[in-house]
């Protein structure tokens, strides 16, 4: 761990104490019950005592692994002490590290990650929606079966979903469920996300309702096959109802990222926990005026792991 990432997560509690106060000028300067605020948070990364010292690729991933659970317990702790709170909580996949085994039962029979993660996300005061990330698959040597067996029995969630709330639509998309993500599939690519036709068509019944909506999935659009059937994809469809679809948010770069409108709506890549606790989205809905305000946008240092906590001067 260098010196910039041991201050950080050294000063999460200080830094909790300012982002309160400078969050509550900021909110109750425009305070109004028309808005309403969420979170987000991506790449958690929980890990259990099962997990292998060492196996992650270079030195700052290997450091990084061990602190991803202290990391995230600060990112709920100050998400948890906002006021005006926080009402929604959208994690944005690979909420634990891999699977210790291919056994189901080895799940219930032992606490893994798995019950590690929903301990910690049990904590957070407000409903936490979970997407799937490429750690929370194994596509080589688990099947996605297994997979979501395990998120259905553990977390009570789905493989891709949707929220409905104030007038707006929150939907979890899941880039594992297309030909690329499966193994015995000529287009096998582990590292290319599609959707598949079933999801597809359930995304764009979804924004055929034209409400304002908020898309999250794990990988990057640049990562996602554009198009998967004739000229039905994920990309066509974003470009079709960009003026219904608020903000695209990935994760599993690692990094913040800013794509601006290239794939029609605004599409963002943020940092994860595993690196840096601050690594969080707080969000801001005006349902009257029909915006949304990324509330620690100025935080954020563009193209790297960090944001910069709060601060009141």
């Amino acid at each position: 761990m260098d010196r910039r990432q041991f201050t950080t997560l050294g000063a999460a509690s200080l830094g909790s104490l300012l982002t309160q106060k400078l969050w509550a000028e900021q909110a109750r300067a425009g305070a109004s019950p028309d808005k309403f605020y969420f979170a987000l948070v991506a790449d958690t990364h929980i890990i259990d005592d099962f997990y292998v010292k060492g196996s992650e690729n270079g030195v700052e991933d290997n450091e990084s692994i061990l602190v991803t659970t202290p990391r995230l317990i600060s990112a709920r702790d100050l998400i948890n002490s906002l006021n005006p709170a926080i009402e929604q909580v959208f994690l944005i996949g690979d909420y634990f590290h891999n699977y210790p085994s291919t056994d189901y039962d080895f799940y219930f029979k032992n606490t893994t990650r798995l019950d590690n993660a929903k301990v910690i996300t049990d904590g957070f005061k407000m409903p936490v929606h979970l997407g799937f990330g490429n750690h929370d698959y194994d596509v080589r040597h688990v099947s996605r079966e297994m997979s979501h067996r395990l998120f259905e029995a553990k977390f009570k969630a789905k493989p891709y979903s949707v929220l409905d709330y104030k007038g707006y639509k929150f939907i979890h998309l899941n880039n594992f469920l297309g030909s690329t993500q499966d193994h015995t599939s000529s287009d096998f690519n582990p590292n290319v996300g599609s959707l598949g036709e079933e999801q597809l068509h359930w995304f764009e019944a979804q924004l055929q309702q034209h409400k304002p909506t908020f898309v999250f999935i794990h990988y990057p659009l640049i990562q996602d096959v554009p198009v998967e059937f004739a000229d039905y994809g994920l990309h066509p469809l974003l470009r079709k109802y960009e003026d219904t679809i608020q903000l695209v948010v990935s994760g599993h770069q690692h990094k913040w990222v800013d794509f601006s409108r290239l794939y029609g709506p605004r599409h963002y890549i943020m940092a994860a926990t595993r690196y840096d606790p601050n690594a969080y989205m707080l969000m801001e809905v005006d349902t009257k005026r029909g915006t949304w305000r990324f509330m620690n946008e100025s935080l954020v240092e563009w193209d790297t792991h960090y944001s910069k906590p709060y601060k009141t001067a």
